[in-house]
Order: structure tokens, then sequence, then C-alpha cells
């Protein structure tokens, strides 16, 4: 019996999505070598934009860390309109340039691209991209081998995701049951998630972040406080100040959040899952304070996890701008000179900066979740 050697092993072994994506792709590269780069963007229902996610280029790539809305996007929007894949074998040739993301795959050198939708039970996921470095390579044949591929990344981006919604939608479920009593919002969450995003995103460059780590931040965020669950009513809901006994109880739920969460991962069997740690950052260290006056554990500066920092300005921004029981909510102009005075002290300076330097795009989040009569 003949030796053979299963090229796509590793697809097999506990490893990362983004080492199985790479995986992949060197498989698809030994029958078509001009095949150079397989990418991910992922779409988010909620503001019907596209952000990159992962890639295989194997060094720069033209579109880290880029987001943009469909209607932005009128080529991959008719892609999806259509619900069939598209083929371009000349790059150069194709659309006017008008828009940013064809102006960086040109000047990357691309010269075909073959971009399939994902779907999951029908519902949209995001779009994978095949770039080949040289002209008029999708013939049928080459596009019936790719497919096949396609579809097996599609399903391991799929059951990646799936993992996180399923995680997440325990403690979203748990989350609900806490928002019944906290009276913090489901817009709250919006645009808080948001906000972290824009600041990993802008943060990307300066801490060689990857697109998939802001994605985790912006899906992991909204369950920074799950903790609060195991708060009694008589602290959660106090209207006043919380005396000093109170204060350590209302402290202990940094830490709940992370055993729940640990818990939940090893319930679920997510132990490989991409990122986990993030998540368990959030929720732990999110109090943490720069100058070291922050809880559970007092830590201080690059001592607190990035993902904690960024989530952080992110919360204390959105709970100065809302509107609660207790108080009217603040302008933005109020609110980021608050950031700023608690820049280097409490917050984190990088983040703090990131979100005052794109105000723009604040404001269309909070336009596009705008608060209901109770913040």
């Amino acid at each position: 019996m003949a030796n053979h050697l299963d090229s796509l092993e590793a697809l097999n072994q506990a490893r990362s999505l983004q080492e199985k994506l790479e995986a992949a792709h060197a498989a698809v590269q030994e029958s078509f070598p001009f095949i150079v780069r397989i990418a991910i963007a992922i779409h988010d229902p909620k503001t019907d934009t596209l952000s990159t996610y992962l890639h295989s280029s194997g060094g720069a790539n033209p579109l880290d860390h880029y987001q943009a809305r469909m209607d932005e996007a009128p080529s991959l929007k008719q892609i999806l309109d259509q619900g069939a894949p598209r083929v371009i074998n000349n790059q150069v040739t194709f659309e006017d340039g008008e828009h940013e993301h064809t102006r960086r795959i040109g000047r990357a050198g691309y010269a075909a691209s073959y971009t399939l939708p994902i779907f999951n039970e029908g519902m949209f996921v995001g779009f994978i991209f095949f770039n080949a470095d040289r002209t008029d390579v999708f013939d049928e044949f080459v596009l019936r081998q790719i497919d096949a591929y396609g579809h097996l990344i599609s399903l391991m981006v799929i059951s990646e995701l799936s993992n996180i919604d399923t995680l997440s939608a325990v403690l979203k479920t748990t989350g609900r049951m806490l928002h019944v009593r906290d009276p913090e919002t489901g817009s709250h969450l919006d645009r808080m998630s948001r906000y972290s995003r824009l600041i990993a995103r802008v943060l990307a460059d300066q801490y060689e972040l990857d697109d998939a780590y802001i994605e985790h931040v912006f899906k992991f965020s909204p369950l920074h406080d799950i903790g609060k669950i195991g708060i009694p009513d008589r602290i959660l809901l106090k209207p006043g100040f919380l005396n000093a006994e109170e204060t350590v109880i209302m402290r202990t739920h940094a830490q709940v959040g992370e055993e729940m969460i640990s818990d939940l991962i090893e319930s679920f069997g997510l132990q490989n899952m991409q990122y986990k740690d993030l998540l368990r950052n959030i929720a732990a260290c999110h109090h943490e304070a720069v100058d070291g006056s922050g809880y559970p554990r007092g830590l201080k500066g690059k001592e607190i996890p990035l993902e904690a920092r960024i989530v952080a300005v992110a919360d204390v921004f959105d709970a100065l701008t809302s509107r609660r029981p207790y108080k009217d909510a603040w302008s933005n102009t109020r609110a980021l000179e608050t950031l700023q005075q608690l820049a280097g002290e409490t917050l984190d300076q990088d983040c703090v900066d990131a979100l005052i330097g794109n105000l723009d795009e604040v404001e269309e989040i909070q336009r596009r979740f705008r608060e209901d009569a109770f913040g």
C-alpha cells in the first residue's frame, strides 16, 4: 500500500483558526501556486458593515483593520444580492478605483480574484476572497477545485464563530437576567462594544493587533459585567452611594465573571477557542486602573491586558454620555474632557486618545444606537 501524506492533516489538530486557514492555503498552493492570498471578512448585520477578519497573505495585508458599509462596496453587495460567487480575471480592469478597498487591492499587485459569500443556515456571515498574482487563472477547472476549499474554509469559520456565539448566547441569556435588575440596556452594550472595536482598530498598528483580535474585542466586550449576576439586589439596585461593606461585595463581580467564563469554556469544550483568554481578561480586569488603584488585583499600566484597558474607556464614556434614572446624559464634550482628565491615572492614555481622535465615528455609533427612555 502506497504511503500518502494528508495535506490537510493540520485541520484535525487543536490549532487556531488562523493556523488552519494557513494550512488550507498551503494545500491550495500545491495545485494552484498563483493563489497568493486567502482572506475572510465578517458581516455585522446591525450596521450592515463588513470588517476584515483573517488572511493568509504571509506578509503585509493590504486590507488590515479595514471596514466598510455594504453600500460602500457595490460589487460585494451585488454578490450578496445574487447569492452567487464572483470571478474577476483581470483586477486592473475591474471598477473605477473609487473605493478604498479596490485601490488597496490594486496597489498590492493582485491580478485576479474569486469571491465566495459565506452563509450559515441561509444567514449571511461574510466573504472569502481568493487572490491571484496572475490574470486569467480562474477557469472552470480551477474554480471547481477551489469551491471545495472555499466551503471547507467557510465551515471552519462558521464553526469558530458558532463557538463564540454559543458562549456569548449563554452569557447574554444570563445577562438578560442581569439587565432586568440592572438599569443598563442593550443600546449601551451595542454602543460600548462598537466604541471598543473603534479603539482597538485605531491602536492596531501601534500594538500590532490583528483583525481577529479586534473582532473578538467587539464580540466579547458586552460581557464585561456578567459577574454582576451574583450581586444581591440590595446592592446592585441601591440608588445612593454604597458603603464600604457593599463596595467590597460589588467589586467581587469581576472575579465572579472570570470564574463564570472559565467554567463555561470548560463545560462547552471550548478550551481551543482562539482568544478565550481575551474574554476572561475583559471580565476580570476592566475595573483595573493604570495607577494601580483599581480592582480586583491592583494591576498597573501595561500589567493590565490591553483589551481590558480598551473596554474600560469605552464603558466609562458610554456611562457618562447615557441617561440613567439617577443622572442626565453628559455632552460628548464634557465626557471627553473627563476622559482626558482620567487618562494616565485610572484610564489608559492611548485608548482615550483613540476615542477622542475619532469623534465622527463615535457620533455615528450614537446616532445608530440611540438610547431608549430608560437609557
